[in-house]
């Protein structure tokens, strides 16, 4: 089959990072895959299997344009660019891609609510308008079919465990709590400040590390909340911002603990990674996260609860947890999740999805 997979950014973000996992596992399985994207800093934040074809379409920066402006000129760019008729299968990754074609499989990661009705529209156009849906959890694809009566099948994601497993730990942070995703509302940031200032007090010398953070979106106004309930704690935590491909899997490996504090979550693949390295991890208590991680993770509902699963994580780490934790990332493995989306793909070309 040929295949286009479709995704908005070349930095490194979740779905971005699933595109073209799925895309070199499916070229692995001996299908002609293309990445299509748009060129937000040039090319991909890591190198890409040349079996993968890419098409990244330009995107230069527009100074001081909208989000709103943004989210439409991304999916003008794309749709003009994009050759449909080239591909058996067109599979969008997120909003702005499944809404620059007029056809195609779409992955739901996981449901927003926004307020620019640029991205609000865009979000409800890319769940409504697909022929065929996909979502990396069951407790997503409940969400739906709770709220547009669709009924998407599910694909776990595929982890890169070996990548993590075998990683040498940093020693550069001291001793660390990390979190992966950057200062965004989703990510539950300003609840995990809260958190560490708590833990803190009783494990001196514990920092707070913070790696990635691209993203299409203006957070300048909750960067600026976080910023102020920091110094109001007073507390510093290290801000890295992007982090190099290479380097990550040694900064997960080398933390006291994982904290994903996040309020939405698809599947959860940064936790997910940690797991692998051996790190004990830390998660908001979601419907979405107890189905994917069950007993490998502890759970927190808010910052009291968090800082006391960190608390216990980092003092008491539990061996039993660790090696069910590595297990489970082990055996998520992206070929299964290739293979799947082959029969999948096959599936649609024998004969209409039904909703």
């Amino acid at each position: 089959m040929k295949i286009a997979l479709l995704t908005y950014s070349t930095r490194p973000r979740g779905g971005v990072v699933h595109t073209l996992s799925l895309a070199e596992a499916l070229a692995d399985l001996g299908q002609d895959v293309t990445v299509w994207t748009l060129g937000r800093g040039g090319g991909f934040f890591r190198a890409v299997d040349p079996r993968v074809r890419l098409a990244i379409v330009p995107f230069p920066d527009v100074p001081d344009e909208g989000v709103g402006p943004r989210i439409l000129r991304s999916i003008d760019v794309l749709r003009a660019a994009f050759t449909p008729g080239d591909y058996d299968i067109v599979h969008a990754q997120d909003c702005i891609s499944a809404n620059a074609v007029d056809r195609c499989v779409r992955t739901i990661h996981h449901l927003d609510q926004f307020t620019t009705p640029e991205l609000a529209a865009c979000h409800e156009k890319a769940i409504v308008r697909p022929y065929a849906h996909l979502c990396v959890s069951a407790a997503v694809a409940r969400e739906v079919r709770d709220g547009w009566a669709i009924l998407p099948t599910v694909i776990p994601n595929g982890v890169d465990a070996d990548r993590f497993a075998t990683a040498v730990p940093s020693t550069g942070h001291g001793r660390y709590i990390l979190a992966v995703g950057g200062i965004e509302p989703r990510k539950g940031s300003i609840d995990l400040l809260d958190a560490y200032a708590q833990l803190r007090a009783g494990l001196p010398g514990l920092n707070l590390v913070i790696a990635g953070g691209e993203t299409l979106f203006d957070y300048r106004d909750y960067r600026t909340a976080w910023q102020e309930r920091a110094t109001a704690l007073g507390v510093t935590p290290d801000v890295l911002g992007p982090v190099d491909h290479d380097a990550l899997p040694g900064l997960v490996a080398g933390s006291a603990a994982f904290a994903f504090p996040s309020t939405k979550e698809g599947f959860g693949l940064a936790a997910m990674e940690a797991l692998a390295a051996g790190v004990p991890v830390v998660v908001r208590d979601l419907p979405v996260l107890r189905e994917v991680f069950g007993d490998t993770v502890t759970y927190g509902s808010d910052p009291t609860g968090l800082a006391a699963a960190l608390r216990e994580a980092i003092a008491e780490p539990s061996p039993q947890r660790t090696a069910a934790g590595r297990a489970l990332a082990a055996a998520h493995t992206w070929r299964a999740a290739a293979e799947r989306h082959v029969a999948f793909y096959q599936g649609l070309r024998q004969g209409p999805r039904s909703r």
